[in-house]
């Protein structure tokens, strides 16, 4: 059964044809004279028919409400079970209802403030692998155990950082970081604290310290300055033992079209430089062009990457970095593993750094980053060995490890979705065989109707999980027949079905309950065949020249 609604096709509530959607008002005569309790003698029929005129009658009271029907029509079911709306004042506009709902919603989203964190953490491991291909000659190879390679950890670096909503204006931010590099190492704490002033900007106040440098005040402002435009600053001052060290970072960027933006990078300090760099990002592309002048470090950057429109969200990119200090070639991928998990890899060549490794894996909001530092010269067996080896490694991983256990949590997730719907799906299967029941006298004569002027008749109709060729051995058919509801919504030799799923219509359930499913229709118009198969929620109009079945083959 799908929602009652007047023009959102997407939320399910009560029990109306998505087809009649657009014209609810019009249908009702329809439904209340198909589902009228006079109408049937019977009285197991009767007592079925009462229910879904009821429902029908549930329907009608919401379309009758301009309030109500505004609010439907904007926020759907969720809307009407909204809280609050009995205290507020009728015949409002849809834009006054919309404002209505958004404070609503503002004041739940507040009572939740204290139970909300957005933690984010970063673990990065530095290996050391040299010595698979940079090895001493064999004649100083006299040391016990040398005839295995030694791989090292040489450094470490581990941070994290929570947020606590204070208001709804204001956010408490503390983080914290620790790093070691070949035995010697330190960390360090921050506290900050972001107001939101506007629509169009914040500020953000921040306190550090650590063990190796002393105390850190910091001060970063946002500032929209156009629709177009915006602008960051962030200037902070460094206490240590050699003195005071002050510095500014201040960013300009516009939004030179729909996907493209334009940075433009100021930084003074320790390390100055000015930087610009222009990145443009659309659905299959992010392209990024960027110059840099600074003290000690100049270079050119281009980078490009391809997003493929498949369900693991693959990427593949490319990137080049000339300055004074080398040339660094980088390319690599990423891929999408799980609902959460996204693992890449990518290999680094450059002049003077080597050939470097770098794999890593975001989980939710944390992020592990294994780069691992396989020699300092450009030996192409090491650039061999960085590409093929993890190509080979996840294929067999994906294979081996990854799509079993990817399969079995489905499977377990699908097991336990028809667990708990399973006493609904019953209800719904008794619902849609009561209705069909119902519609039997109503579809003789729409039947008659449309033989008599050669119209629309539905022959044969299935909703449900098809089976084809590439389908594996186990799986298997699971359809219902739905010939008669169907032929019930034929009005005037046409049949149209909304963008929504076809599960709610009167007479369909879902048969096979989180699975891909389908309408397949064979019909007859104009004494010829046709057929059609379309995907669940895809929108569907019979008859259609396209349908028509060729009998010459």
């Amino acid at each position: 059964m799908i929602i009652f609604k007047s023009h959102r096709l997407s939320s399910n509530w009560i029990f109306l044809p998505a087809g009649l959607l657009r014209r609810a008002k019009s249908g009702l005569p329809r439904l209340c004279m198909l589902y009228h309790p006079d109408k049937h003698r019977d009285p197991e029929l009767k007592s079925q028919a009462e229910r879904l005129f009821n429902l029908v009658h549930q329907a009608y009271e919401v379309l009758s409400d301009p309030q109500t029907r505004a609010i439907y029509d904007i926020y759907g079911k969720r809307g009407l079970e909204m809280e609050g709306w009995e205290v507020v004042e009728r015949r409002r506009t849809p834009a006054e209802i919309r404002e209505e709902f958004e404070r609503l919603q503002r004041e739940r989203e507040e009572r939740r403030l204290q139970q909300r964190t957005n933690p984010k953490g970063t673990i990065s491991v530095g290996i050391d692998a040299t010595d698979l291909f940079d090895r001493y000659e064999e004649e100083y190879e006299d040391v016990s155990g040398s005839g295995f390679p030694q791989i090292e950890i040489n450094k470490m670096h581990i941070s994290q950082s929570i947020e606590a909503p204070l208001t709804a204006s204001d956010t408490a931010i503390l983080s914290g970081s620790l790093s070691t590099q070949n035995g010697n190492g330190g960390g360090s704490i921050n506290f900050a604290l972001r107001r939101v002033t506007s629509a169009k900007g914040w500020g953000e106040l921040e306190f550090g310290a650590g063990d190796l440098q002393g105390p850190l005040f910091g001060l970063k402002l946002f500032r929209n300055l156009t629709p177009r435009c915006f602008v960051t600053t962030h200037c902070a001052l460094q206490f240590s033992s050699r003195g005071i060290r002050p510095g500014l970072t201040t960013v300009l960027a516009r939004n030179l079209d729909k996907n493209t933006v334009g940075y433009l990078q100021w930084r003074w300090g320790v390390q100055s430089a000015m930087n610009t760099s222009i990145v443009r990002d659309t659905k299959t592309s992010h392209f990024t062009v960027a110059l840099q002048l600074g003290i000690p470090h100049s270079f050119a950057l281009i980078s490009y990457q391809h997003k493929f429109q498949d369900d693991d969200q693959t990427r593949v990119k490319g990137s080049l970095k000339a300055g004074f200090f080398g040339t660094v070639v980088e390319y690599g991928a990423e891929r999408k593993i799980s609902r959460h998990s996204v693992l890449g890899a990518a290999v680094s060549i450059g002049v003077p750094q080597g050939v470097s490794l770098k794999i890593k894996l975001n989980r939710a909001s944390q992020t592990y980053f294994f780069p691992i530092h396989l020699t300092d010269q450009l030996l192409p067996s090491a650039v061999f060995y960085a590409t093929a080896g993890p190509l080979v490694l996840y294929f067999a991983l994906h294979r081996l490890v990854i799509r079993p256990y990817l399969r079995a949590q489905k499977e377990k997730e699908l097991e336990k979705q028809r667990e708990s719907t399973a006493t609904d799906i019953l209800q719904k299967k008794q619902e849609a065989e009561a209705a069909v029941r119902l519609m039997q006298e109503s579809v003789r004569r729409i039947i008659e109707a449309e033989e008599s002027r050669m119209g629309l008749i539905i022959v044969n109709a299935w909703y449900g999980k098809f089976v084809n060729d590439k389908s594996k051995k186990s799986e298997k058919v699971k359809v219902i027949d739905v010939t008669v509801p169907l032929q019930c919504l034929v009005k005037d030799s046409k049949l149209i079905l909304t963008e929504a799923s076809k599960a709610g219509l009167p007479g369909f359930y879902d048969p096979c309950v989180g699975e891909e499913k389908n309408l397949k229709v064979l019909y007859q118009f104009r004494g010829v065949l046709h057929q059609v198969m379309a995907l669940d929620s895809e929108a569907l109009r019979i008859p259609k020249q396209s349908h028509r079945i060729d009998t010459d083959g």
